[in-house]
């Protein structure tokens, strides 16, 4: 890799965004991005619902190697990423979504609500996580082996 890749990151929290509390998630991924050596380029914080649509939209507008988004994926009335996140997919990747529940569901049952999509927006890999500190971690430890072979495959480095 003779470029650093970059990262953004969308977090869809209502309370976060309106600042009735710290949001914990997207520190947590910046944290991990850092560690595997992705730059880091914006961490956006928006209410749940059409404001995810225009994070992602902006977020995409850099070109980023990886775009990772957290909350929104549950079922209350006004969690809508995995509907904002689909118009911006070209290829889904439906398989890191089940390893992702599957992962998750050795802590809690509850993560087999989560209705996240993984996919390819362009040349960007876009994943929703969870917007739990725990469903955080459950996904990124099942990107940590994919993460880099998957930037690589959409480099056109097609080394197994």
């Amino acid at each position: 890799m003779t470029t650093q890749r970059t990262a953004a990151i969308v977090i869809a929290s209502t309370r976060a965004a309106a600042g009735v509390y710290q949001d914990r998630c997207g520190p947590l991924i910046t944290e991990w991005l850092v560690e595997n050596s992705y730059q880091v380029q914006a961490v956006l914080v928006v209410p749940d619902g059409d404001a995810v649509g225009g994070a992602i939209s902006q977020a995409l507008s850099t070109a980023p190697s990886v775009l990772i988004t957290s909350g929104g994926t549950g079922i209350s009335p006004s969690d809508a990423t995995p509907e904002q996140t689909e118009p911006f997919l070209t290829k889904s990747m439906p398989g890191i979504m089940e390893a992702i529940r599957r992962a998750g569901a050795i802590s809690t049952p509850m993560a087999a609500l989560s209705r996240g999509h993984a996919g390819i927006a362009g040349g960007t890999f876009l994943i929703n996580l969870p917007g739990s500190p725990g469903g955080v971690r459950d996904g990124l430890s099942v990107l940590e082996p994919l993460l880099n072979h998957i930037c690589s495959q959409l480099e056109g480095i097609n080394d197994h």
